[in-house]
């Protein structure tokens, strides 16, 4: 079965009928893709060009023609090819998009030749972040009452490296601010979106906190108060 020609724009645009279209910039022109073989090909070239994920419906857009099944196939399509061939990129979804990356075991290469040093999180800002993760959105004070620390210094810590931002305030006594993760925090590491994080019954001892459901202030102290008891059964 022969498959149709896919045309970018439409011959209306230029009104010469000669197949060729005027560029979304008005500068030179934008020729059509002629069968869907071709979509991979120019995919692969506005991520390249981008250098940032990029959402389908932007892509979609970009495009001006194919469809979003259409797109999808031709990214599945990139990213099976490149796994395949053990290619020097990678086509990952991360942070709501898709973007050409570089595999993780070329790390210290990359890092060499733009004299970078891998980004590094100590030990409070990672807890930190995942309690902002797992809650989000969420107050200084419900923050402290998990980790049983101050989390004023980490807080502007992240802040200042775009992982962590202010999302508004609270109805409460105070009005105090509360924190959310960034688009940079999916970058960072790699996830697609939230609902990719790790379940919480598979952090461990730490996962009784993260879901707790209130934060209470007392005279004797912070309440946290939990989801559901922890089961009680024998060590036997």
């Amino acid at each position: 079965m022969e498959t149709a020609p896919l045309v970018i724009g439409s011959e209306r645009e230029n009104g010469n009928g000669n197949g060729a279209h005027a560029a979304p910039d008005g500068g030179g022109t934008l020729t059509p893709v002629d069968d869907l073989g071709r979509l991979p090909a120019l995919v692969e070239s506005l991520l390249f060009a981008a250098g940032r994920p990029v959402p389908i419906a932007q892509l979609i857009e970009a495009l001006a023609g194919p469809g979003r099944a259409e797109v999808v196939d031709a990214l599945e399509h990139l990213a099976r090819t490149y796994e395949r061939e053990g290619r020097g990129l990678r086509l990952v979804q991360v942070a709501g998009g898709w973007q050409l990356r570089t595999p993780a075991e070329h790390g210290p290469w990359v890092r060499r030749l733009l004299h970078e040093r891998p980004p590094r999180l100590s030990r409070p800002m990672l807890e930190t972040l995942a309690v902002v993760a797992y809650r989000q959105p969420c107050t200084r004070l419900e923050i402290e009452a998990v980790r049983g620390v101050d989390a004023e210094a980490v807080l502007t810590t992240l802040i200042e490296r775009r992982l962590v931002r202010i999302v508004g305030r609270k109805e409460a006594p105070g009005r105090p601010l509360l924190y959310s993760t960034t688009r940079e925090f999916l970058e960072v590491f790699g996830l697609p979106d939230l609902k990719a994080l790790p379940p919480l019954r598979d952090l461990g001892d730490g996962a009784a906190l993260l879901a707790a459901t209130g934060v209470e202030v007392a005279p004797e102290g912070v309440a946290v108060t939990l989801e559901s008891p922890p089961a009680s059964g024998d060590d036997g």
